[in-house]
This record gives C-alpha cells, sequence and structure tokens, in this order.
C-alpha cells in the first residue's frame, strides 16, 4: 500500500505554459496530513500556495480538500511538485512541464519527443513508518530498498522486470529528457549507455549546453537533456545509482533502470526473450566527487545576466548534521545514535523546530506573538575550522524557531559552508520562493579574502536547489523581491527532520504589486 495522487506513482505530470494560471484542487483522503509543494515555482506574492507543512499553511487534514492557485512567470522548462509533508513524498510527486509561451520556441532545435524521466526511491515499508522509528530511536532511518525510474525499479533488483520503463527514440531523432530527482535522501548519478547527453537546462532556467557521459542531481534538483538516437538500432540501459559523500555512512547502493529501445530495433531484443540484454553503461564509483565537481562548474547562463553586485546582506551559513546527548529522562532505546546519541542537523547551529498550531506565514501576516523570532544569526555564532577536527563540544546545535529578516528589495549573498561534524557531506540546499545565482563553489573553508576573486558574476547558473560541495561551500545571490515567509532546507528528508532548515521574512515593499496577497478564504485551518 502506498499513498499516491490519482493512484498513479509518480502521480500525474502537469503540462503548462510560461505565463500560465494554475488552480489544483488537492483532496486528502489519506490518513495522514498533507501539502503539495510545486518545487521551484517562484510563485510571486502567492506565498500560500508554497505548500510546506507549518511554513506557509496548515496541513490539509485527512478528508480536507485545499485549491492551490498560483502563475507561472518567467520560468521554462521542468520542475516538478510534491508533498511536504513529514515522508510522503516517498510516493507523493510528479512532474511539472513549463513549455515556451505560444508562438515562442525553445533556444534549440525542437526535438522529435520528450520524456520525462523522474528518479525516485523506494522503501519496501511505510516510509511515515520509517521517519517515525528514526525520530523514536534518534537513530539514521533505514535505507531504501530501491531506486525508481518512473515509478519502476527495473531490471537489476530481483522482482519483477515486466514493467521496466521503456523510452522509445529512433536513428536520426532526437529526444528531450527532463531528469528529475524526486529521491528522499540522495544525489544520484544519471546516464544512458554509449550515447551522450547535451545539458540545454535545469531547475526551470536555461543553460549553455555542454555535454557529458553522465550527469549528477540532488534530491530537488532537474536536469533537461537532449539524446541523439546516433547508435546502432537496440537497446540501451538508462541507469541511476547513488552519489554518496558522506564516508561510512550507509546508503542504498543498488542500481536502477530504464530502456533506451530504438524502434527499428531487431525484433528478439524488443521481446527480450532470447535477444541480447540491453548494453549497459559505465557509472562512476559512489564516492566519485570529482565527477560531480566537473559536472556542476560546467553550469553556465547561455548569456550575461543581471547578478546582484552592491551586496545589503552578506549572510554565512554553516550547514551539518550533529549529536544531541541523550536526555537524561530518556530510556538508552532512545539514544541509538553514536555512541548513545541521537542525531541532529543544523544551520548556524540552530536546530529548525517547525510550529505544530500555526504556520509562519500566518503567524507573520496575523502578527501572532510567540511563534517565530527573528534572531537566526547571519554568521556563525562560533567561528571554527569547519571543516577540519570539530571539537566535541560543538556537536550539539540549540532548537529553535529563528527567522532572519529581509528587507523588500535587498540584495542578497549567503555563502552556504558544509562542516565536518559527524561528517562532511553534499548538502542539497533548496531556497523556496526564489531562484538564485550560484556565482562560485569551492573546496575547505570559504576565505573571503580569496575566494572572492573566483566569483563568476557574469554568466553563473540560476537554480532553486544548490549541491553545496562535500567538505566546501557554494556561494549564491539573489534580489529578495518576494514578500512572504520562505523556508531554506537541505533536501535529504532524512536531514530537514533534523533540523537542517531556516526561514526568511520578506518585508512588503510599497503597494500591491510589492505585497503578499490576503490569504484565500479556504486556507487549511490548523
Amino acid at each position: 500500500m502506498a499513498i499516491t495522487v490519482n493512484g498513479m506513482l509518480p502521480g500525474p505530470t502537469l503540462e503548462v505554459k510560461n505565463g500560465d494560471t494554475l488552480e489544483i484542487e488537492v483532496v486528502n483522503k489519506a490518513q495522514y496530513n498533507a501539502t503539495i509543494h510545486w518545487h521551484g515555482v517562484r510563485q510571486m506574492r502567492t506565498g500560500w500556495a508554497d505548500g510546506p507543512e507549518f511554513v506557509t499553511q496548515c496541513p490539509i487534514r485527512p478528508g480536507g480538500s485545499y485549491t492551490y492557485r498560483f502563475t507561472i512567470e518567467g520560468q521554462e522548462g521542468t520542475l516538478w511538485w510534491h508533498a511536504h509533508s513529514s515522508w510522503l513524498r516517498a510516493t507523493v510527486y510528479g512532474a511539472l512541464i513549463i513549455r515556451p509561451r505560444e508562438g515562442e520556441s525553445y533556444p534549440f532545435p525542437k526535438p522529435k519527443r520528450e520524456t520525462a524521466i523522474v528518479l525516485g526511491e523506494w522503501w519496501d515499508a511505510n516510509p511515515i513508518d520509517v521517519v517515525r522509528q528514526a525520530t523514536m530511536t534518534g537513530a539514521a532511518p533505514n535505507n531504501s530498498d530501491a531506486y525508481t525510474i518512473n515509478g519502476q525499479p527495473g531490471d537489476l533488483y530481483k522482482c519483477s522486470s515486466k514493467d521496466t520503463t521503456i523510452v522509445p527514440i529512433d536513428v536520426g531523432e532526437t529526444n528531450l529528457l527532463r531528469v528529475i530527482n524526486a529521491a528522499l535522501n540522495q544525489p544520484l548519478f544519471f546516464t544512458v549507455a554509449n550515447h551522450k547527453l547535451t545539458v540545454v537546462g535545469a531547475d526551470a532556467a536555461y543553460l549553455k549546453p555542454f555535454t557529458t557521459s553522465v550527469i549528477v542531481l540532488g534530491p530537488g534538483q532537474t536536469t533537461d537533456v537532449l539524446i541523439q538516437g546516433n547508435q546502432l538500432p537496440a537497446r540501451y540501459y538508462m541507469a541511476a545509482r547513488a552519489y554518496q559523500s558522506a564516508q561510512n555512512a550507509p546508503f542504498d547502493n543498488t542500481t536502477t533502470t530504464a530502456i533506451l529501445e530504438y524502434k527499428s530495433a531487431p525484433c528478439p531484443a524488443k521481446k527480450g526473450i532470447n535477444g541480447p540484454k540491453p548494453i549497459m553503461p559505465f557509472l562512476p564509483a559512489y564516492n566519485d566527487t570529482n565527477t560531480v565537481t566537473a559536472f556542476s562548474q560546467s553550469f553556465r547562463s547561455p548569456q550575461k545576466v543581471e547578478v546582484p553586485t552592491e551586496i545589503d546582506e552578506s549572510l554565512f551559513f554553516t550547514v551539518g548534521l550533529g549529536l544531541n546527548n541523550c536526555p537524561p529522562n530518556f530510556p538508552s532505546s532512545r539514544c541509538q545514535g553514536p555512541n548513545g546519541t541521537r542525531f541532529t542537523a543544523s544551520m548556524n547551529n540552530v536546530s529548525f523546530v517547525f510550529p505544530q498550531s500555526i504556520s509562519l506565514l500566518q503567524a507573520h501576516q496575523h502578527g501572532i506573538p510567540g511563534v517565530f523570532t527573528t534572531d537566526f544569526p547571519g554568521t556563525p555564532p562560533l567561528k571554527f575550522d569547519y571543516t577540519g577536527n570539530v571539537s566535541r563540544s560543538l556537536y550539539q546545535p540549540v532548537p529553535g524557531t529563528k527567522l532572519y529578516k529581509l528587507k523588500y528589495g535587498s540584495k542578497v549573498q549567503i555563502v552556504l559552508q558544509d562542516t565536518s561534524i559527524v561528517t562532511p557531506e553534499n548538502h542539497p540546499i533548496h531556497l523556496h520562493g526564489y531562484d538564485f545565482y550560484i556565482v562560485a563553489e569551492g573546496f575547505g573553508n570559504f576565505d573571503p579574502k580569496t575566494d572572492t576573486s573566483k566569483f563568476n558574476l557574469v554568466d553563473p547558473p540560476q537554480r532553486n536547489t544548490v549541491g553545496v560541495p562535500v567538505n566546501g561551500w557554494a556561494a549564491i545571490r539573489f534580489v529578495a523581491d518576494n514578500p512572504g515567509v520562505w523556508i531554506m532546507h537541505c533536501h535529504l528528508d532524512v536531514h530537514i527532520t533534523w533540523g537542517l532548515a531556516m526561514a526568511f521574512v520578506v518585508e512588503n515593499g510599497f503597494g500591491e504589486l510589492q505585497s503578499l496577497q490576503a490569504p484565500p478564504p479556504d486556507l487549511p485551518i490548523c
């Protein structure tokens, strides 16, 4: 049994055009609270439709419903939608495809066909039970049992392979693959045997095209690639498996496959009865950070972009794990993390605590006191060697619901710094309500004296989710032109469960067009 949308896994693909206004009624027939987040949609002034539970709305209770209303403006390419409540997004997700406006075209030759490739992660268990058990014991949650492509694990698992996803192509054709990483807790490598991939977009923004044999996506990220039908007509495996940057941490090391099938391939090969097996691609090693780095450093915007230069808010956020000492009133069964501790995570030593009785946006809009404070630190409370040997005294963050206030229109730079507390790891950090430019990334501790000179202020890529390099840092910039409350969190769901998140309060500007809209009348009540 799994919680799905309209009985489908993945859920329905939304196909829209740039400029379209959407109304999506979500009816909750499950036994759990639910919300839907439209990942990467800018939600200009429509924060009430963003979806994260207890951030912009209270959840849709079992039996309840809510209509999300928002406009897609100035975005083209591939996004996706998913549940933003507990671990429901393990099975509640789907593609969101944004095509150019009527009469406009892609900045590359129109492909013969387009295919959404949604990479997922599957447990042979109820994912809600998995996270509840981890929350109870304080240990890391059980690893998934499989990865999937469009809901199917593929031929390399012991389950049936008769439903393996098949992607058609033919000689001379160009296909646009819209690849989405909907996995919960794992960045993934993706490749196609004997075929090159030309990257043309990511996170609903076009890129300067470049060609590669493998792409990597953190959870939450999307990548658009063109693939040419220029090989012998046959069947070729597409495959995805983990990029695992956290040393010694257990992970799901299985490989999911789909089949790229030439329509003119010989018949026995199609049936797969006695025909040859599809050709298997080469995949990087699980810990191949060099391939990840080379890939992410190939990203450029297609032309010069307007990167904010006069910075009003220069912020420095450490991101990473932590360990809480076992509270005196807890039995040892509830402290099964390393050496009898409980896992936690934080940004700038604050482990984010979600409110339980009202959403942050409602508390902000209606001036309700006692729900959050606006004293999230803009720099780490303590400076230390972030990527070196960290003293155990720094392993325990402080829990809190702390937000950071931004004036409307302020130009923001954030340096996201990984730490080696417990283990360094590549963290996919997602900012709601905004796209941002990734102006630089590097390894070790960020040094403003030497690293600022490496910033690309000409044609950096625009994204909504950045992979902060393992034992390294990434610098992003954006203009705070969207009023509301916007969460920024690690898209490894185990980390947001542990508190690796913070939120911005962006104040209204002048007049109606710079102000958050009024809450809709059907906003779920707490």
